[in-house]
């Protein structure tokens, strides 16, 4: 008998023998077996627009995002990448990304006037003109050169506006102590593109963690970003959000997608990206 069976009987015989208050202080809470009566229910919009608040009324953001997406291996197994961003970022016009994860490292700039995607073990950079705000700099990243960062959403000046769009369902699922050291609500959102689950912290209102499926995909593979280290309205120093080694590396163009590349150095094939509807 493997160890893996063995190890998945004994779990089987210790809920088997577990008596019934016990069996239940680990059963799904009541409203996540049903959806709320409510497609968009009151309580799970409270909580969002909270979120929300919190993260637009801080004029200086930074945390820590873990990234997690799954791709299908040739053999048709699922594959696992992830990535860790250390964010930094001031309103309306200031943020630096700093990616390490299963591609190649790569550090992002922005400091309301230009915007510089640099790759440090090639010592290669894009340079480009930005526009005067995070919400605008989002689109444009992703237009010029697909660049896209799966936590955009918390960054956005209006965090609501963006998590809301197209919401068909929203509904509070409970509480979890299981995500981000600390006790989280859960909630339960669906929109025309995408069905996700938010664990915001009770206390703080901050996100600990976003699991979403997207529905025109055809894998309909889970992409999920877990949040840690935040620090909201602390003082940043202007120079966080440029590099000197950046702005000495080779320059190359940002394009975009699609577009025949400009001549450089080869890249690194880096990971692969989740699916954006950019409508």
């Amino acid at each position: 008998m493997s160890k893996t069976l063995t190890l998945g009987l004994c779990l089987g015989m210790m809920v088997s023998l577990a008596p019934p208050a016990a069996m239940a202080q680990n059963a799904p809470p009541p409203a996540a077996a049903t959806a709320a009566a409510e497609k968009l229910e009151p309580k799970a919009l409270d909580l969002l627009k909270a979120a929300s608040a919190a993260l637009a009324g801080a004029q200086t953001v930074s945390f820590d995002a873990t990234s997690t997406y799954e791709r299908v291996a040739l053999n048709g197994q699922p594959l696992f990448y992830s990535s860790v961003s250390a964010v930094k970022m001031q309103r309306p016009d200031k943020l630096r990304v700093m990616t390490l994860g299963d591609g190649t490292p790569d550090e992002f700039y922005y400091d309301g006037k230009t915007m510089s995607a640099y790759i440090p073990s090639l010592e290669l950079v894009a340079i480009a003109d930005a526009p005067p705000t995070i919400d605008k700099l989002l689109d444009e990243v992703w237009e010029k050169a697909a660049i896209y960062f799966p936590f955009a959403d918390v960054m956005a000046s209006n965090p609501y506006g963006e998590l809301s769009k197209n919401l068909h369902s929203a509904f509070y699922i409970g509480r979890s102590i299981a995500v981000g050291g600390t006790t989280t609500d859960m909630i339960a959102i669906a929109g025309d593109d995408a069905a996700g689950q938010i664990w915001l912290g009770a206390e703080d209102h901050l996100p600990r963690k976003i699991a979403v499926v997207y529905a025109h995909e055809p894998a309909h593979a889970l992409y999920q970003t877990e949040f840690s280290n935040w620090k909201l309205g602390e003082k940043v120093e202007a120079t966080a959000f440029a590099s000197e080694k950046a702005a000495k590396a080779k320059r190359i163009e940002f394009y975009p997608p699609g577009a025949p590349k400009p001549p450089a150095a080869p890249i690194p094939p880096a990971a692969p990206q989740p699916p954006v509807d950019k409508k």
